[in-house]
């Protein structure tokens, strides 16, 4: 290709203006090949990794699958204690709040301050109450524990 496969003279329009440049079009066959080369590529990958799955015996993909369930159950326990739990401890700040005279506000507000030292603290374990294996799973979540304790 030489330059003047890519030169374009604009012409006048009758009014005297000119009409904004079109780009060129793009090279489609290779823009076509690469996008084939790139799709052809991720489809191998999955290919690979079906027939890994697929070289494995049947019972093996079974227990892998079982345990999977058991594990995600066991999460799913886990978060209904959890936020049962976490009911239940505000009910209880809440009426010790207002037994001395502390809106629901305040223990609000103090939450989150106690919540965003933890997140943003290094170390800050709220005097022991939080294990350091629970910190670290914190950590991993970071990201997203600062989105919710704005």
């Amino acid at each position: 290709m030489s330059l003047t496969d890519h030169l374009q003279i604009p012409r006048p329009q009758p009014d005297g203006s000119f009409a904004a440049p079109v780009p060129p079009p793009a090279d489609s066959a290779a823009d076509a090949l690469r996008d084939a080369q790139a799709k052809h590529e991720a489809l191998a990958e999955q290919l690979d990794a079906v027939n890994e799955l697929l070289a494995k015996p049947l019972n093996e993909i079974l227990a892998d699958r079982e345990r999977f369930k058991e594990a995600a159950a066991a999460w799913d326990a886990f978060g209904a204690m959890w936020m049962l739990s976490q009911r239940a401890m505000k009910r209880v700040a809440l009426d010790l709040a207002a037994q001395v005279g502390v809106s629901e506000e305040e223990v609000v507000a103090r939450a989150l301050v106690q919540a965003n030292a933890v997140l943003n603290g290094d170390g800050v374990d709220l005097g022991g109450l939080v294990a350091e294996a629970q910190l670290a799973h914190i950590e991993r979540h970071k990201p997203f524990l600062r989105k919710q304790f704005r």
